[in-house]
């Protein structure tokens, strides 16, 4: 029986491990992806050409970024970018996990 609880407990402890590691891989994902969109507005509204050329530099930084933290997240089977169905199915999961976890 203790043997049970203990197993429960890892796996708990490993799933609210693997939620923090997505929530913290998807909010970086969406902070990356609006300073793309705020850097190409900002290069849109800028005159100044040094400042349109440091702006250009970052949004390549914003964009790049971007890039690295969604093959991260492909790679570790957090994001499933390429097929919607399995993609809702893993965002499903975590739901019942995170469910799970606020009952106990």
């Amino acid at each position: 029986m203790a043997a049970n609880k203990s197993e429960e407990t890892k796996s708990e402890q490993l799933e609210l491990t693997m939620l923090d590691d997505l929530a913290i891989a998807t909010d970086f994902l969406v902070s990356t992806k609006a300073a793309v969109k705020n850097l190409a507005t900002a290069i849109t509204e800028t005159a100044t050409p040094s400042v349109k050329k440091l702006l250009r530099r970052e949004l390549d930084i914003a964009i790049d970024t971007h890039d690295k933290i969604a093959q991260y997240m492909i790679d570790n089977e957090m994001y499933h970018a390429y097929d919607l169905d399995e993609q809702m199915a893993h965002d499903l999961k975590k739901a019942d996990i995170a469910l799970d976890l606020a009952k106990n």
